[in-house]
């Protein structure tokens, strides 16, 4: 198995695809290793350290790192979020498969060692509005974005670094259009990402469905719910306008 590449799935090369050559990674929740094997075997990364806070997927990417023979350019460690990563022992990281909520504690108890990496790349599963609206506050600036659908699911992908003083020249916006960046993401609205289009077409269908139940219910907690959904929709519309119009969102 030495000689054969590892294949990875769309989501995850999405991820290999963002992270700079030359630099050694950290891969926070690295699972069974097959990114940080991919990332050696193509020659982006000189090395690795993969980290896992569960033994079982730990142990599991030691069995791959050794079939491949790969032992020499991937450590691997037991650790909580970044517990045990030393900093200085990498320029790249990657986060990837958890919620948007976990993902957010990791990177605030990291504290320092988050904020002197070259560069984060970042998948949270859940929470992207408050993810961004966390990345903005704590200073990382986004330096790339991107979306990708695998098997009928939409993954949002992150590539930033800490830049408090990018973060704070950047333009100002009303609070109408700073939400819908918040929730869809300034840099695929403004490259009219195609696979954000299918994204927010999806959604428009997804939240009329639930309006469409709730049109005939009269009580009070199901009037909140239509009117939030309502509210849902007209932001979606307006994200999905921008790839029609003239000009960005």
């Amino acid at each position: 198995m030495a000689g054969d590449s590892v294949v990875l799935s769309r989501r995850l090369k999405s991820l290999a695809d963002m992270v700079s050559h030359g630099k050694r990674v950290v891969d926070v929740g690295c699972d069974h290793g097959f990114l940080s094997i991919y990332l050696v075997q193509q020659g982006i990364s000189p090395g690795i350290l993969a980290m896992d806070v569960r033994k079982g997927p730990l142990s599991r990417a030691q069995e791959h790192i050794a079939e491949y023979g790969l032992e020499n350019y991937i450590e691997t460690r037991l650790s909580d979020g970044l517990l045990e990563y030393k900093a200085g022992e990498a320029q790249s990281l990657v986060c990837a498969g958890m919620g948007g909520r976990l993902m957010m504690k990791i990177l605030s108890e990291s504290g320092e060692k988050a904020k002197a990496l070259e560069e984060l790349i970042l998948q949270p599963q859940s929470e992207l509005p408050a993810f961004r609206k966390f990345l903005r506050t704590e200073g990382y600036l986004t330096l790339d974005e991107n979306i990708v659908c695998e098997d009928g699911k939409f993954y949002f992908l992150f590539k930033v670094r800490f830049d408090p003083a990018a973060v704070q020249k950047e333009v100002f916006y009303d609070d109408d259009k700073s939400r819908i960046y918040e929730k869809y993401g300034r840099l695929l609205l403004e490259r009219r990402h195609p696979v954000l289009r299918e994204y927010l077409e999806y959604m428009i269908g997804t939240a009329k469905q639930i309006e469409e139940k709730l049109l005939n219910n009269q009580a009070e907690r199901a009037k909140k719910r239509l009117s939030e959904v309502r509210a849902e929709i007209a932001d979606l519309k307006a994200a999905l306008a921008g790839f029609y119009e003239q000009g960005s969102i």
